[in-house]
């Protein structure tokens, strides 16, 4: 396996205190896998933990931050000068599993001071919905930020969209690293379908009108410049690394390398200002089939098979399963919950 530190995730995670972090977990799970039957501890300093917490948020903002830049700049290049941001919130009602969508005019102040996860939550937090018994608080399966054209361009773009990934999600990507999970399922026909969920903590999205505008769209971005005007308009330092988009990989899922689901597009890793970028462009078409199965159950569906796979790899790997609960422990669970426990090792963590 690759050093976790050179992983194409961790091109997203600057912090040495978290990279020290995950060095520290991946080291010592060959030493627990080597010595399965020896004493193993993991020590953990309180301090140090709570330096790493705030490490990854602070990470998380800087990256969001990135993001809504380049989607501004992808936005006046692709959608021209003017358009509008909105955030989308799907909610669901906990007793029936009814879905719904909520549409919010946001500008760029609202965009930089909240994350993209406290914009989906506080739109939520101002309704009940009422299941035919009672009054219920709805919950949160997906916020995105869409940017919104007020006129048709010459690349037929109908909207921009942008999302990260939910923060169990990241860390579920930890582990997979870690435990080189993509090399795991790549090798096993039963878990190759998680092959491509790597790569996509930071995701932009591309709706065009039709086939030809998607491969339109992808030969601009791959020759695409921002000049020094452009990036000083939303305050980014010029440099090779903001000037271009430096495309590391691109898949096309289109015609007849289109995925089984029908699910059709081309899909990019990125990599601008130090941080990796999933860009995705796919027909209006496709995009309003995702968003119908989104609102319905799919998107459960989806990361219900996601989590299956992960499932049945800590079956045969119950070390994999422990790795997944530490780091849920350690960067999201409460103070007062207890930590994970597996055989022959035990966890300190020291005042």
């Amino acid at each position: 396996m690759e050093s976790v530190a050179r992983s194409p995730l961790w091109l997203v995670a600057e912090e040495p205190l978290i990279e020290e972090l995950v060095l520290a977990l991946d080291a010592s799970r060959k030493r627990i896998m080597d010595e399965p039957q020896t004493e193993h501890s993991l020590l953990f300093s309180r301090a140090k933990l709570e330096s790493c917490r705030n490490a990854f948020a602070a990470m998380i903002r800087r990256g969001e931050a990135k993001l809504h830049k380049i989607c501004e700049l992808l936005g006046e290049r692709f959608l021209g000068e003017t358009f509008d941001m909105d955030s989308i919130v799907v909610g669901e009602v906990p007793s029936t599993r009814e879905r719904f969508t909520l549409s919010h005019r946001i500008n760029a102040a609202d965009l930089y001071s909240h994350t993209d996860l406290d914009l989906g939550t506080r739109q939520l937090q101002r309704f009940r919905v009422h299941d035919g018994t009672r009054f219920q608080a709805p919950v949160l399966v997906a916020n995105v930020v869409e940017y919104q054209p007020r006129s048709m361009g010459r690349f037929s773009v109908h909207k921009l969209v942008s999302r990260i990934k939910a923060e169990e999600e990241i860390w579920n990507k930890v582990v997979d690293e870690i435990f080189g999970l993509d090399t795991l399922v790549n090798r096993d026909k039963q878990l190759r379908e998680l092959s491509r969920f790597v790569k996509d903590v930071f995701g932009i999205k591309f709706v065009v009108d039709e086939a030809a505008d998607v491969l339109r769209l992808q030969e601009s971005l791959a020759t695409l410049r921002f000049d020094d005007a452009e990036l000083s308009r939303y305050e980014v330092p010029a440099s090779p690394a903001t000037h271009r988009l430096d495309l590391v990989e691109v898949k096309s899922y289109m015609e007849d390398d289109k995925k089984r689901s029908g699910w059709g597009a081309v899909k990019s890793v990125a990599s601008w200002w130090e941080k990796l970028f999933e860009i995705q462009i796919l027909t209006l078409a496709t995009h309003h089939n995702e968003r119908e199965h989104l609102t319905r159950e799919s998107h459960t569906g989806h990361k219900s098979r996601r989590e299956s796979v992960r499932d049945a790899v800590a079956e045969r790997i119950p070390l994999f399963g422990f790795y997944r609960d530490l780091l849920r422990w350690l960067f999201i669970a409460q103070p007062d919950e207890p930590a994970p426990s597996f055989p022959k090792v035990s966890i300190v963590v020291d005042a």
